[in-house]
């Protein structure tokens, strides 16, 4: 992997990925077990939520880090177009 697509999230967002990882774990052993459906939905809720923040955290900073570098170069009020950009795409 080259060293443009390392950013300082991505050990964060291994940690969250492992979170889920055990997560899923702990849904397949519930159902194998034939736990309740209420506590095998919770468990599924923190694993889409760990994949959804890791997901978003990863495409944020991707993101910044690619915009920041096709802006960077560019005149203040050229850039503005690329800070309105980044700043609304946190809502997504």
């Amino acid at each position: 992997m080259s060293q443009s697509h390392l950013h300082e999230t991505h050990p964060a967002i291994v940690k969250r990925l492992k979170r889920a990882d055990g997560h899923l774990r702990k849904v397949i052993e519930m159902i194998e077990a034939g736990r309740p459906c209420l506590d095998i939905a919770q468990q599924l809720q923190a694993v889409e939520s760990a994949i959804g923040q890791a997901k978003k955290t990863l495409i944020q900073d991707h993101l910044d880090h690619c915009l920041d570098e096709v802006a960077g170069p560019l005149p203040r009020e050229q850039r503005e177009v690329f800070d309105a950009f980044k700043a609304i795409s946190k809502y997504l």
